[in-house]
């Protein structure tokens, strides 16, 4: 059988409410497999708790500090389960998939929207389906939550309380979890043709604003005085920036100006943007805006944390964030 690494980092999986004040993490490694008695027929399996901590808390530190342990071990494993509370999975999911570059194995996370300890919790299936996908012979960062196999890159929490809370978005599931199988749409090349080495510098100075009608031009000096060098803008419908009665796209064009990298997105979660079709697009995409076509909001703030970490040049920051490292981005055909 394979060898898995079990790494527990908390969330709502290993959480109970014993110290009061609501639930908190509190269950080690070693508990949550406990829970799985039918691991054994899976994997073996060697436990680890990196930390505790409810994914609200989680900061792009604690990112590193994943992704150093994942590099550390993974070599000595045939796969690695992490589980991970649900709020900022899919953030760290992202920041794993560009820190960790190339992988050969593979590196699955996993949570819960209901405590182990509960008898009817989603955990269980959860983690069990976890350490079969790790067990098999892909190679990448994934989300497996519900029975679905998701690219790292492309999960998004998008429902607070059901079982299926995750989505993929703007790409194919990689498979399905059924009784004994998985059904694959996909499976990911084991090493990409741009495949990068492993590397975990960040940039924390990265601001997402999202448009509101009324919003006035001088948010954008704040944001600057704040020290930000990457913003992420979240425009209207396929991207669209106003600059009639209130002109934000002057001050954008300012901004880039003065080496700020500016990318430019929809509000939208499904279908992505296109600056090239609307007036209000285009406009704002001749003043040096990066723009992102399909990335979720997870991968496109932890790849602009990931790439000002390697250049504050605004062309190169450019290249790299319309290079497509991990199935992240789909970009269009002209």
């Amino acid at each position: 059988m394979k060898n898995i690494l079990f790494i527990n980092t908390g969330g709502t999986i290993s959480s109970s409410g014993e110290q009061g004040g609501g639930l908190t993490p509190t269950q080690s490694a070693e508990h949550i497999v406990a829970a799985v008695p039918e691991l054994k027929d899976i994997c073996n399996i060697e436990a680890m708790t990196l930390m505790s901590v409810d994914s609200t808390n989680i900061q792009p530190e604690e990112w590193v500090t994943i992704a150093k342990t994942v590099h550390e071990h993974l070599p000595h494993y045939d796969g690695i389960v992490i589980a991970h509370g649900t709020d900022t999975m899919a953030y760290t999911a992202s920041a794993l998939s560009f820190m960790l570059g190339a992988l050969d194995k593979p590196v699955v996370i996993t949570g819960s929207q209901v405590s182990v300890l509960a008898e009817h919790s989603d955990s269980r299936i959860n983690i069990k389906d976890a350490f079969r996908t790790a067990a098999t012979e892909l190679s990448g960062v994934f989300v497996v939550f519900n029975g679905k196999i998701i690219n790292g890159a492309r999960a998004s929490k998008v429902r607070t309380k059901s079982y299926n809370a995750f989505e993929s978005i703007n790409h194919p599931y990689i498979g399905y979890l059924e009784e004994d199988t998985i059904v694959y749409n996909e499976i990911p090349e084991r090493i990409r043709p741009n495949g990068h080495v492993y590397n975990d510098h960040y940039s924390p100075n990265v601001f997402l604003l999202k448009l509101i009608p009324g919003m006035q031009p001088d948010i954008f000096d704040a944001v600057k005085a704040l020290g930000y060098k990457g913003i992420i803008v979240e425009g209207f419908g396929m991207g669209g920036v106003p600059f009639k009665e209130i002109n934000l796209i002057d001050k954008i064009e300012e901004l880039v100006k003065s080496g700020i990298s500016i990318v430019v997105t929809t509000q939208c979660l499904y279908e992505g943007g296109d600056l090239t079709i609307y007036e209000v697009g285009q406009k704002v995409l001749e003043k040096g805006v990066i723009p992102c076509y399909d990335m979720t909001t997870e991968a496109l703030t932890t790849k602009m944390m990931w790439v000002l970490g390697q250049t504050d040049n605004p062309s190169e920051v450019e290249r790299m964030m319309a290079t497509n490292y991990v199935d992240e981005i789909t970009m269009p055909i002209r």
